[in-house]
């Protein structure tokens, strides 16, 4: 049901990305593009820095959970 709704909107052809630039540039100017594509690459950046660091975190929790002995686990129930 939720697909049907956007069904009209189809897919987005070259031809399509061509107006859009079109009609992007003309609404921001020539000069403005560089400083949103350098913003937006921080952005990107920044993110991806993001997601490094979580995984690194994720990592090393494993590891400590890999380099726990069970002994300990089953002690602490009793």
């Amino acid at each position: 049901m939720i697909l049907n709704l956007f069904y009209p909107l189809g897919v987005v052809g070259p031809w399509q990305i061509v107006i859009i630039a079109l009609v992007v540039l003309i609404l921001f100017g020539a000069n403005k593009i560089p400083e949103f594509m350098k913003g937006l690459g921080k952005g990107v950046k920044s993110f991806k820095q993001g997601m490094n660091e979580v995984e690194k975190e994720v990592k090393s929790v494993e590891k400590e959970i890999e380099d726990t002995p069970a002994d300990k686990s089953s002690e602490k129930e009793n």
